[in-house]
Parts: structure tokens; sequence; C-alpha cells
């Protein structure tokens, strides 16, 4: 990791704020596991209206606080990815990271819509803007890939496929869709659904992951019968065999008018595709009554990755 000299020094003194989106994968096709753990994947990202807000204050240390629905399972320590963000900023600029990162948390924890990555994604643009480093887009890109396979997209937004271990973007044409997600009870370890995608696979042959021209051309047209017709997740399987009552749900918001259902990423949250925003809200309704799940989100894409808000 290369450290350069800053070009600009001028710093903030007032706090920086930074939303940023979840996703949900249109499509996720998974390879065969690698030598080095990752699996190759062709991931059809899509950004959604459910945002974190990251704020970048100055402090005597690197410290991390959260708020909002299920805080108290976001860890506050340097596992968290906005903290490594900072650490890995700071380091490449010669710089200690003394940054208070205050996470107001939207995005469901543990639930395959990257937020914990985008938490990652919000807070590097946040201490770039705050430190006055004006680090080029390409650089930022590039911390974003070490931080992980899906903090990347955070950073970008909109509709891209992911191919490498997601890591690697070109951005796709997408109209514009409605969405319903349903948040369940706890989490599920993204690790430990790769493990259970590979022990389900074992014997068989997996071919070479790659995005379908069908939901490719779906998702530009906006049209949601068609998208309806060609979401995919390579990973339900294992997701639906860890925690086998995600099904109820699936079945429930199906029931309930929704075009298509999935497990968003790795689970346990699941996502629902609806015709138009009525739809959307008397999908989320039955789906709260149904009992199958915990809450309900609404939300349309795409939606435009990590954004710098005005100040306050």
């Amino acid at each position: 990791m290369s450290t350069r000299t800053r070009t600009n020094t001028s710093p903030r003194t007032t706090p920086v704020t930074v939303r940023v989106p979840a996703k949900v994968n249109v499509q996720l096709a998974v390879g065969a596991a690698r030598p080095d753990g990752f699996h190759d994947l062709a991931s059809v990202f899509l950004a959604v209206s459910l945002f974190d807000e990251v704020t970048a204050a100055p402090a005597d240390a690197l410290t991390v606080t959260c708020e909002g629905p299920d805080a108290d399972k976001v860890p506050l320590d340097r596992t968290n990815l906005a903290a490594r963000a900072a650490e890995i900023l700071a380091a490449r600029n010669g710089l200690a990271p003394l940054v208070h990162l205050h996470i107001a948390k939207n995005i469901p924890v543990a639930g395959g819509m990257a937020g914990g990555s985008a938490d990652g994604a919000a807070a590097l643009l946040a201490c770039d803007a705050l430190w006055g480093l004006d680090t080029p887009r390409e650089e930022l890109l590039d911390i974003c890939a070490e931080l992980g396979s899906d903090v990347p997209f955070s950073l970008v937004g909109g509709a891209a496929l992911g191919t490498g271990r997601g890591e690697v973007l070109t951005p796709v044409p997408a109209g514009s869709f409605h969405w319903v997600f349903a948040v369940a009870d706890g989490g599920l370890s993204t690790p430990a659904v790769f493990r259970e995608f590979d022990r389900l696979a074992e014997g068989t042959h997996i071919p070479e992951p790659q995005a379908s021209p069908a939901l490719l051309a779906a998702l530009a047209s906006g049209d949601p019968d068609a998208l309806a017709a060609t979401l995919a997740n390579d990973l339900q399987p294992a997701a639906l065999s860890l925690r086998p009552s995600l099904a109820a749900t699936l079945d429930a918001g199906l029931a309930a008018g929704a075009l298509a259902a999935l497990v968003s990423g790795s689970g346990p949250t699941t996502a629902f595709l609806v015709a138009d925003e009525e739809a959307a809200a008397k999908a989320a309704a039955a789906l709260e009554a149904s009992g199958t799940c915990r809450a309900t989100r609404i939300a349309s894409s795409p939606a435009p990755g990590a954004t710098l808000l005005p100040p306050s």
C-alpha cells in the first residue's frame, strides 16, 4: 500500500455527512470456490432508496458510534468497515485517523443488502472530504475493493454488473422499479452462506458465472414483468437451507401480489419486485400482517451511490 503526499492541505473543521444506498442483487451468479476461498461472481447490482448516513467529524482518536434500527448489532471497533476505511485512507496519506464516525443506520444489519459495505464507502468519501484530500475516484475505488467485494458498488450506485468477486464494475442501464423488502429476525453470515453453497454444490459441475442477457435487457427496459421473469440468486438455496423460515416470507409476498420474490444477496432480507407504489404499499401491509417477517421497507431503484450532503 503506497503512501502519497497530500496536495490539498485544507482539512475541514466542521462535520461532513455522506448518504449511501442499500443494494439488491437482481442476479447473483456464483462460480466454484477459488483457491483463495473467494468465488467468481456475475452480480447485477441495483442500488435502492434505503440509505445510511455516515458523519465524519474531527476528533482526538478514531471512534465509531451508531443509531437506528439494530444499532446494537453494529460493531463499533476496528472491524467496522467505516473504521477500516478511515484507517486505510489516512495511512495512504501519512495521516493519523483522528475522526469520529457516526452512522445513522437504516439499511438492515447483516441482511444481504450491503449495509456494512455502504458504511465503508460512505466513511471513505466523508473522510476524504473532511481531510481535504481530493483523492482521485480510481484510488477511492481501489480502497473500496480492498475493504470488500460490495464496497465499490456502494460508492458508485445506480446499476452495475460486478465481476471478479464482485468488485470489478461495469455500469449498466436501468429503468425505474419498485420494491418491498422484508426484514427477518437476526442476520445471516455471508461467509456461512457461501460455505453452505459449497456444501450443497459438492460433486456437481458449477458453470462459469455469466450475466443473463435477458435480465440485462429487462433491467434496461424498465418493464417490471420482464424483470420479474429473470431475477435469479444462486445463493438463495443456501440461505433457505440455513434459514428455512424464509420460504414462508417469500410465499407471503407472492400471495400479496408481488411480481417476483427472492432472497437479497446472502440474506436473510427478502426482496419483492412490485408493479408500482400502490402495489408496494399493499404487499408491505400483507407481509407485516403475515407474521413471517419483523418489518418491511418500501424502496425504489435505481438510487445514487455515496453522496456528500450539503452542510445542515
